[in-house]
């Protein structure tokens, strides 16, 4: 009598409170599009997440090759999440090359997915290795899931009748089929996705959805490594209220636009010229032109920030955006508007320079250059958010000063922030301020520099209204009529005017804060922009140790909040660790005279927990 198979028994799955994935294949592989959805069902799993997407510069690298690789790494857990991991506890590796790459980041005993189909001779040469390492016993000290992802999802689609090349642009799906199933996570959102992706290819978006789940069965199936099991991570607790999962980029735009409506102003003009990781802002903004924006991808640079002039003069907000190399460009357009005082906002996505530099690659190196980068003496506004979830207030933030001061407002963002994601929870709209503007209509002694007494702001004056026709430009004005004006005397007062209006803004910004710890102590760790979770994480362990050490993150960088000196003095030591050779610790040094000591990684990548962990316990001694 013929008996059945008996069922394969359900193993228990592992409850872990913290993961970091990393997945990781040529640029053609779709690592970007794996870790975004996986990130997507991770959010709507209630975790919390951070992620760092990092891919090459070149638009296509040889395939195969170690100049292809691209990775996107996510760390999600039921805590407070603030970065996307040192160490990573998987890694889902497509190719020789990727393996090559990335191994170096895996955590001893780490677990390697890795598609067998994948490691034959021509690519184990390209990517350097002289013998196989699934086959050397080099890879030992971690866990090895060797599959044949190429042959399954090959099987898994050839129903659909794809060629050879389409149906292997379907193992990513298989890959990320898999790694929902190891960690619990639900397939719902990717296949909605799909659907919707490849509306007008049925076929592709059916043999997607098959690999995908073909992926998620063979880890639920007996196919699966008797000694692989699940995972759960339970859902994070969150304050009240509806979140979605937010890029920088995505929380800027939208900032961008809350504070224009803030302002009362009914279009903001958005000019651009293309340059990594900038475009993202641009890409974002021309898909939202159903609430007053107006995007404009301009013939350059120069081109670029003349429009958004010529915007603010006309009365709406100027916006522009640009990279390190792009700013260069900009800045004698800069000056023009800072002599004409007239609001734009200016981004600045920072990488990893000079010149061209490594243009996928994060860096905090353009401090220096949007505090001081400008020809004469040539103050402005600078800001910058701290994580990607921050960039929407900051841009608000950034319009308000603008509109309020009549001034150029830099925001520096850069790569990290720009790609990075988080949960982010959605402001109701009476939680956000207004601040008006307030356009001049009387002429009634009308001149261009008739300033307010408060915030030495000039009148925004729109071009056409009856009695206020005036003149503006490079040429230096005479304070009390809007003339040019050539005299040493007069020079000299606006000058010094211009500069007393950018340092009242520290009167309207809020008083610096200590993120953690106490307002006084044996070390202050002070750090700006996306080194926030980094440095946040690493003086939390540091204090849960027993070091007496707190964490400081400036977010106003010019003017500096007027009480930031005061504190700083009240610690012993100050530790500024940054994404570039040493700013901050020179600005903060020559402003309050502390004797502050840098601590500098310049490698395109974010700081590690660990190695700032180690600085500190250095410093606190």
């Amino acid at each position: 009598m013929a008996t059945s198979t008996p069922p394969r028994p359900s193993h228990p799955r592992e409850a872990v409170e913290s993961v970091v994935i990393r997945f990781a294949g040529d640029s053609g592989d779709g690592m970007q599009v794996t870790g975004s959805q996986f990130t997507v069902e991770t959010a709507l799993a209630g975790n919390d997440l951070a992620t760092f997407p990092d891919f090459p510069a070149e638009i296509r690298a040889p395939a195969g090759t170690t100049f292809g690789v691209s990775a996107f790494q996510i760390r999600f857990g039921t805590a407070d999440v603030l970065t996307a991991g040192d160490a990573v506890d998987v890694l889902v590796a497509m190719n020789p090359a990727a393996l090559k790459v990335e191994l170096r980041d895996l955590k001893p005993s780490g677990t390697i997915v890795v598609d067998t189909g994948a490691f034959t001779e021509r690519n184990l040469a390209k990517a350097g290795f002289p013998t196989n390492p699934l086959q050397d016993g080099s890879l030992a000290k971690y866990r090895l899931l060797p599959f044949d992802i190429t042959k399954l999802t090959t099987d898994a689609v050839k129903e659909f009748g794809l060629g050879t090349k389409e149906a292997h642009r379907c193992r990513n799906m298989w890959a990320l089929g898999l790694m929902l199933w190891m960690y619990g996570r639900e397939r719902e959102a990717t296949l909605g996705w799909l659907q919707k992706k490849f509306v007008k290819r049925p076929d592709v978006a059916a043999a997607n959805v098959a690999a995908l789940n073909a992926g998620h069965a063979f880890g639920e199936t007996a196919e699966m490594a008797e000694h692989v099991v699940g995972y759960t991570v339970a859902p994070a607790r969150f304050s009240p209220g509806v979140y979605r999962t937010v890029s920088g980029t995505e929380a800027l735009a939208w900032g961008l636009i809350a504070g224009m409506r803030a302002a009362g102003l009914s279009r903001m003009i958005f000019s651009g010229y293309p340059i990594t990781p900038a475009s993202a802002l641009l890409h974002t903004l021309a898909n939202l032109k159903a609430f007053g924006v107006l995007t404009f991808q301009a013939e350059d640079e120069i081109a670029a920030i003349g429009a958004a002039i010529g915007a603010a003069y006309a009365g709406a907000l100027g916006v522009t955006s640009s990279s390190g190399p792009g700013i260069a460009l900009k800045t004698e357009m800069l000056g023009l508007a800072i002599a004409t005082e007239l609001p734009i906002v200016l981004v600045d996505s920072q990488r990893a320079g000079p010149s061209t530099g490594m243009p996928t690659k994060t860096e905090q190196s353009d401090l220096f250059q949007a505090v001081l980068g400008r020809n004469a003496d040539s103050p402005l506004a600078v800001i910058a958010p701290r994580t990607a979830g921050d960039c929407f207030p900051m841009g608000v933030e950034a319009v308000r000063l603008a509109t309020k001061y009549m001034t150029p407002v830099i925001v520096l963002s850069d790569t990290y922030l720009a790609h990075a994601a988080e949960p982010w929870r959605i402001p109701e709209e009476r939680e956000l301020t207004r601040f008006p503007v307030r356009f001049r209509t009387d002429p009634t002694d009308f001149h261009p520099f008739l300033r307010d007494a408060e915030t030495l702001a000039r009148p925004w004056a729109l071009p056409g209204t009856p009695g206020l026709e005036h003149r503006i430009g490079g040429i230096e004005k005479d304070f009390d009529t809007g003339h040019i004006s050539y005299d040493p005397g007069n020079h000299h007062r606006m000058t010094q005017t211009r500069a007393a209006k950018i340092a009242g803004i520290a009167r309207d910004i809020p008083p610096q804060d200590v993120a953690l710890g106490e307002e006084r102590g044996a070390l202050a760790v002070v750090g700006w922009g996306s080194t926030f979770g980094a440095i946040h994480e690493a003086v939390r362990r540091a204090r849960g140790d027993g070091l007496a050490v707190s964490h400081i993150h400036v977010r106003y960088l010019s003017p500096f909040p007027s009480n930031l000196g005061e504190l700083l003095r009240r610690f012993e030591r100050v530790l500024v660790p940054e994404l570039n050779n040493g700013q901050l610790v020179q600005l903060l040094r020559a402003a309050y005279l502390v004797d502050a000591k840098g601590f500098n990684k310049i490698a395109g990548k974010p700081f590690h927990v660990a190695e700032l962990g180690a600085a500190i316990r250095e410093h606190a001694k």
